[in-house]
């Protein structure tokens, strides 16, 4: 993938949806884990399984086909992951997925890709991709690194506030624009208050500022 056809950047709802990851070693496992935070009901098809994809199925938290991959296994897929060391699975599995028009990521190998799975951070509701377009994973996870380094606790605390304080001013029926939502948004002074545990102050700063910019609207 070059710099003239770059990956799209898209957050999918997998909540409740079938994904289906061929393969049953340690790189499976880390996917299936992944999506098992996103609330995805994972099905693994792999003839054997690592002890981590083992526990998983004897919890109850994915569902194991032991056999190897066959035409007909994407079916019902909205996401398929590919993570075996056979090259004429990953190609019929790809062909599949074109033919049925599920997404599919064969793991290290963006060519046979639809899409790549970025290194994330992930603060409550607050999630930061870092994507190299498959060029450097090792790059990305470095940049994720110093990210989780810049982006603590407090930024999942700051989200929440913003969504209550957008609720607010809804229900009281005051309309603030884009601007002076970025005006309030001084992340210098809220996230101090924040690291000194001052949510409330944080939550009044807020809305204090937006209803501010609001009445000066009306002068």
């Amino acid at each position: 993938m070059s710099e003239h056809n770059p990956y799209y950047p898209l957050f999918l709802n997998l909540s409740g949806k079938k994904c289906t990851v061929l393969g049953g070693g340690q790189v499976a496992l880390r996917k299936v884990t992944s999506l098992l935070k996103y609330f995805a009901m994972v099905t693994v098809i792999s003839p054997r399984l690592c002890a981590g994809l083992r526990k998983l199925a004897d919890d109850g938290k994915i569902k194991v086909i032991s056999r190897p991959y066959r035409a007909g296994d994407l079916d019902g897929a909205v996401v398929a992951i590919v993570a075996t060391s056979s090259d004429a699975v990953n190609n019929a599995a790809t062909a599949e997925a074109r033919e049925k028009k599920v997404p599919v990521n064969v793991v290290d190998n963006p060519g046979l890709s639809d899409f790549i799975v970025p290194s994330i951070v992930r603060r409550g509701n607050l999630t930061l991709a870092v994507s190299t377009a498959g060029s450097s994973p090792a790059l990305a996870r470095r940049i994720r690194r110093k990210l989780e380094q810049e982006f603590g606790t407090e930024y999942a605390t700051l989200t929440r506030l913003v969504a209550e304080v957008r609720a607010s001013l809804k229900k009281r029926k005051i309309k603030v624009s884009s601007m002076d939502w970025q005006d309030a948004l001084d992340l210098d002074t809220l996230i101090g208050q924040l690291k000194q545990g001052q949510a409330g102050k944080t939550r009044e700063t807020l809305l204090a500022s937006l209803i501010k910019s609001k009445n000066k609207q009306r002068l």
